[in-house]
């Protein structure tokens, strides 16, 4: 019998894109626990030793699909991006990008927010999600320009309102609210988070 090494030949022209495509369906459909270097070789047909040559670990390989669901959700929000809209509808544009993203994604949305990873790939992570909150940033910062957002740090204010965003796609993700639900009702939803809920 021959060695797996020439039975399960490094052929693939991307192998780094396919162990990746491979571990977000492992991810999906059994959780970041049956992830396995060894398996994703198998599943792709190639050898043990070859998926290595991309990733030291496991780690690293979560690291990496954390990167990549944070490349994808940083497109997904400067598409759904309206410079020239007002404040309301292009509030709601990226919050309808970030929902839609999470609601596809839960897992992978769940493993971006772990608080584990290589300390060789935090900086890597702190720009990615400094992107992400950047659209959100540079909204609050412009609007405020234009008198439409209280004055103040528009980081700090820029949490807050994703926070709300995040945590309904929490909820989504546990249950507590359907995502038609949230999509529906979204256009409320940014309207209270922009207005308040005092009586006016």
């Amino acid at each position: 019998m021959a060695p797996m090494s020439q039975s399960r030949p490094y052929h693939h022209g991307d192998l780094r894109a396919a162990l990746l495509a491979s571990a977000e369906r492992t991810l999906r459909e059994k959780g970041s626990a049956a992830l396995s270097l060894r398996e994703l070789a198998r599943d792709i047909g190639v050898s043990h030793a070859a998926p290595g040559r991309h990733f030291k670990d496991k780690q690293a390989l979560l690291d990496a699909l954390a990167l990549s669901g944070y490349d994808r959700l940083n497109r997904a929000l400067a598409a759904a991006d309206l410079p020239d809209a007002p404040l309301e509808p292009r509030l709601a544009s990226l919050a309808r990008a970030y929902l839609t993203f999470a609601i596809e994604n839960p897992e992978l949305l769940e493993l971006m927010f772990a608080r584990k990873h290589d300390p060789d790939i935090d900086a890597q992570l702190a720009e990615a999600v400094d992107m992400s909150m950047g659209s959100f940033v540079r909204l609050t910062t412009e609007a405020q320009r234009r008198g439409e957002i209280v004055e103040g740090d528009p980081e700090h204010i820029t949490l807050a309102a994703a926070a709300g965003i995040h945590g309904l796609a929490t909820l989504i993700a546990a249950c507590a609210l359907s995502a038609d639900e949230a999509l529906s009702g979204l256009d409320s939803y940014v309207h209270l988070l922009l207005h308040g809920l005092k009586p006016r």
